[in-house]
């Protein structure tokens, strides 16, 4: 059996697909950077594994997570999302979702992309860690909180400081993965 971090469950596909091949790689396209922003703001109270099972849903729904088109939402659009069973059919995640489009957008203009912005709290480069186990990792971190409080004066939505920590492993900013784990090494995934 290969070793993975311990949150990988070999019972679910999802979640070895999902740990081998995307977590923790390092993330430089805007629209994925969106799209992860989004997914871990609807994952707040939620398992990850009802996201990753939903996620192809979201991309349909959400239009491929255009920021542009998603910011045009309007209300008829917003019904039909909470109507869709294919995504969380919550009204406050599925608001913050056009929200967080709007600011998105406004951090594009401001710096040219959301990759420069968001990459400039770890200095541009990934933070390397070396846990022992899953119970070493933190929920959150001084960079996860100036992220989360500078998006939320930025007008964004579910972005606390543990979803920005999550944030952080999925697009890479952060490799958590466990010095067991077969992906620790690989730095060039």
């Amino acid at each position: 059996m290969i070793p993975r971090c311990g949150w990988a469950d070999a019972n679910h596909a999802e979640y070895i697909t999902y740990h081998d091949t995307e977590w923790g790689v390092p993330v430089h396209d805007d629209r994925v950077l969106f799209e992860f922003l989004i997914l871990e703001g609807a994952q707040a109270g939620l398992s990850w594994l009802t996201i990753l099972k939903k996620r192809e849903n979201y991309r349909k729904a959400f239009d491929g997570f255009d920021a542009q088109k998603i910011a045009r939402y309007n209300d008829k659009k917003i019904a039909a999302l909470l109507a869709d069973a294919g995504i969380v059919r919550n009204r406050l995640k599925v608001a913050a979702a056009v929200q967080n489009a709007k600011a998105f957008l406004a951090v594009q203009q401001e710096f040219g992309s959301f990759d420069v912005y968001i990459w400039g709290f770890v200095d541009g480069a990934p933070i390397k860690n070396s846990w022992a186990s899953l119970k070493d990792i933190p929920a959150k971190t001084a960079q996860s909180d100036a992220m989360s409080k500078d998006l939320v004066r930025r007008g964004f939505k579910f972005v606390g400081s543990t979803i920005c920590y999550a944030f952080m492993q999925a697009v890479g900013m952060v490799d958590d993965h466990t010095v067991e784990c077969f992906c620790y090494d690989a730095s060039q995934r």
